[in-house]
């Protein structure tokens, strides 16, 4: 059975400003690519921290029945907050250690109901470092905002 990965991204004009999320998801067996999958979208006034998450989330809710899959995101952010925050947020009824509210807890919520489902290995990788797949997904986020940008006046 292939090993299956998703790399993702976001990316953000303004914060908050128009935002993109993407998406490069593939099944490898070994080094040799079997199945690839892109995926994109944005919003017209969003955070670059919803769009990782909207990344995340896009990536695991496309996937049709459970699986394992490496999610590689360039986000301490998404990486940090699913592996060692969530669990103190749910505990303490979605409030941060300090006590406010869980930024975008609308997407940490339903980041944790779509891996609920797959086995998910998480890993952080350096953005913006030459790393292939991750400037794809970062292509292909800067694509999904595309749409949201106000296109510049021709002279």
């Amino acid at each position: 059975m292939p090993d299956l990965y998703a790399w993702t991204d976001g990316a953000c004009s303004g914060n908050p400003g128009p935002g993109g999320w993407g998406v490069l998801m593939r099944a490898l067996d070994g080094a040799t690519v079997v199945k690839e999958r892109e995926m994109s979208g944005g919003e017209a006034l969003t955070t670059n921290n919803r769009m990782e998450l909207m990344a995340a989330i896009a990536a695991l809710e496309t996937l049709s029945r459970p699986s394992a899959i490496t999610i590689v995101t360039d986000s301490a952010y998404v990486k940090n907050g699913v592996t060692e925050w969530i669990a103190g947020w749910k505990r303490k009824g979605w409030r941060t250690a300090g006590g406010p509210p869980v930024k975008n807890v609308d997407l940490w919520q339903r980041l944790d109901a779509a891996r609920e489902r797959h086995d998910v290995t998480w890993r952080w990788i350096k953005g913006h470092a030459g790393h292939d797949e991750n400037e794809r997904a970062d292509a292909l986020a800067r694509a999904g905002m595309a749409t949201y940008k106000p296109q510049k006046a021709e002279p």
